[in-house]
């Protein structure tokens, strides 16, 4: 009698587990998958580690948004140079790729809630002696084109602006002396500058150019937000900011 009472609990059990299985199912296929377009040349925010992983603070702030439940995120690897036409043609839902808001790209597609404030970073050989943005005039200064960093370089009165396709190539050819200055977002401009095993004995960070208006990046969605991404993320990332998640990765990554 023991015996047949513990196969028909058992026997129970399974049958349960099989029931709910479809219900589980079901609840998984009713969160929606938003694909994510990024650049991942842009450390720390987001860059392909020596295991090919992509990684990075906002990879990491995506990941812990995902784990609230809302949506499940596909990251793809996208150049910089097509990037916003692929979002444009609907290759993806949104651009995960640091993306200050900016007016000029507020006319052709929507922003969500800001994520993260920047400012530009100026990079320079130690020593150069180049201090504020009144040096720079005369100077040769590189940036990734379609930056915030390019567009200050053009600001710039008497500076000469030279375009990269990657933020990289820019800081290799400033450490081989072909460049006066580099200019991208301080945390990029901090990550080459003094963390970079290869480029912190010759380089520096030597200044941020102050600006009047704050700069923020956010995730970018085609206008008037289609496919209805932008509510998904702001709820995840007010919740991730709630529950303390983002000062955690935030501190994971700038701790200094």
């Amino acid at each position: 009698m023991k015996r047949l009472s513990l196969f028909a609990l058992v026997l129970a059990a399974i049958v349960g587990l099989c029931v709910l299985a479809p219900a589980q199912d079901a609840q998984s296929e009713d969160v929606p998958t938003i694909s994510f377009g990024s650049d991942c040349t842009w450390p720390p925010m987001e860059f392909v580690d020596t295991d090919h992983n992509f990684v990075g603070f906002s990879i990491d702030l995506l990941m812990a948004m995902e784990a609230t439940g809302t949506f499940k995120a596909d990251i793809n690897n996208v150049a910089w140079d097509n990037i916003f036409a692929g979002l444009a043609a609907g290759q993806y839902d949104c651009i995960n790729s640091s993306v200050s808001i900016t007016e000029e790209r507020q006319e052709t597609m929507d922003f969500s809630d800001p994520y993260f404030e920047v400012k530009q970073g100026v990079i320079t050989a130690q020593g150069a002696g180049i201090t504020s943005v009144e040096d720079l005039a005369g100077k040769v200064a590189g940036a990734q084109l379609g930056t915030t960093g390019y567009f200050a370089i053009e600001a710039i009165e008497g500076a000469e602006a030279k375009s990269y396709d990657e933020i990289g190539l820019a800081v290799e050819d400033l450490y081989n002396g072909n460049l006066d200055a580099v200019i991208c977002d301080d945390a990029v401009a901090f990550d080459f500058a003094l963390q970079n095993e290869k480029y912190s004995q010759t380089l520096t960070l030597a200044f941020l150019i102050e600006s009047d208006t704050p700069e923020y990046l956010g995730w970018a969605v085609q206008k008037g937000d289609p496919n209805g991404v932008l509510p998904i993320l702001n709820e995840a990332l007010a919740a991730v900011k709630a529950s303390g998640q983002y000062d955690e990765i935030f501190a994971k990554w700038f701790n200094q």
